[in-house]
């Protein structure tokens, strides 16, 4: 047990690292996230990948080789044939495809940890797919709402009992009269979502790995849920509050940090907590 845990708390610090790879090189630093990603390589080397659970699923097929190689290439293709710059979805479905691929090669190393990545990303774009596209379809108002209710609200009042004057403007805006005067837009990626999405893949995919019971996955996963949305809204709050006494330029440099260590942090956690209890 003591192997599988160290196992998961490092792929956990890798999928971080990576995380962390892609929001710095995009909007930090990029000398920054080139050292991120030497990390992720040297903890993927500790992993020892004997010890990592088997999974009845995803069973040897050139399919799932073939339809994983197309992913990622069609994926890769239209973004560079329309000259725009990877998304979020953009990078786990490429993850996914190649998840897949990894899956059907005869390395018991990769292959394991391949099944662990397709769990992560299906679940990911499972979701939004929900949450963004599907709900947009339909004309279900569900993201504004609970941007509105369920963050913007919430963190300004927090702020506001302290002492702090925060200005609500409209259903994701906010006025912050501090060192100087701004409007924060808290919305899309802002609203937590995308971690609490990644958050949910990695339970699920340790809860296939590890066979655990269906009420065990559940609670899991409803307590998954409920600390990634309490660590966003405490992720929020240090962006309003930074953006009070500091300034818009400090306000953006943490909002670049921030995020993916808090996911760290909170991933491990939970990760450490699953294991305690197992």
């Amino acid at each position: 047990m003591e192997h599988e845990a160290k196992n998961l708390i490092l792929i956990l610090l890798v999928i971080a690292m990576f995380t962390g790879v892609a929001i710095e090189v995009n909007e930090g630093s990029t000398i920054l996230g080139v050292v991120l990603f030497l990390v992720s390589v040297f903890l993927l080397t500790m992993i020892d990948f004997k010890n990592l659970g088997d999974s009845g699923l995803l069973k040897k097929s050139k399919t799932c080789f073939v339809v994983g190689a197309f992913i990622v290439v069609a994926d890769l293709a239209y973004n560079f044939k329309n000259g725009g710059e990877l998304g979020t979805l953009d990078v786990m479905t490429v993850f996914f495809g190649a998840s897949l691929v990894g899956t059907q090669l005869q390395n018991p190393q990769i292959n394991r940890v391949s099944r662990f990545g397709a769990y992560i990303s299906s679940v990911f774009v499972i979701l939004y797919l929900i949450f963004y596209t599907l709900f947009a379809f339909f004309n279900i108002d569900f993201l504004h709402k609970f941007d509105h209710y369920f963050i913007l609200l919430p963190t300004v009042g927090v702020l506001n009992m302290a002492g702090i004057p925060l200005e609500v403007v409209a259903t994701e805006t906010v006025r912050i009269s501090g060192v100087e005067e701004m409007t924060l837009v808290i919305g899309g990626p802002c609203s937590g979502l995308y971690s609490m999405f990644l958050l949910i893949g990695i339970v699920f995919g340790y809860s296939r790995i590890e066979n655990l019971n269906k009420n065990k996955t559940l609670m899991m996963l409803g307590f998954c849920v409920l600390v990634a949305y309490i660590s966003n809204l405490f992720r929020v709050v240090v962006l309003y509050f930074t953006a009070y006494m500091y300034g818009q330029e400090a306000m953006m440099l943490v909002h670049t940090h921030l995020g993916w260590i808090i996911f760290a942090v909170v991933a491990a956690f939970i990760m450490y907590l699953i294991e305690l209890k197992s």
